[in-house]
């Protein structure tokens, strides 16, 4: 299952991942609901940038070792999931 994620919910407090949740297929779905079901193969997920479609991707922070999402580089900075819409 492919689910575009047209909004997100940002978590002020937690510096690691930015985004606490998405909206996605009009179901709200958590950071890690997300990245299990992209380690998982049970669903992928994209944003719509300039008109195409750009994958979201499970990446690990430096520091901390963390996990979180982001999209695949597209040759437009910063990671569009943060230019969203919040919910």
């Amino acid at each position: 299952m492919r689910l575009q994620i047209t909004h997100v919910r940002p978590d002020g407090n937690d510096l690691d991942r930015r985004i606490d949740a998405v909206l996605a297929g009009g179901v709200a779905w958590t950071v890690d609901q997300v990245i299990h079901a992209i380690e998982y193969r049970t669903a992928s997920f994209f944003v719509m940038v300039h008109f195409q479609s750009v994958d979201v991707v499970v990446r690990v922070h430096s520091y901390t070792g963390r996990k979180y999402i982001a999209t695949r580089s597209d040759g437009y900075p910063p990671n569009n999931l943060l230019n969203l819409p919040r919910f």
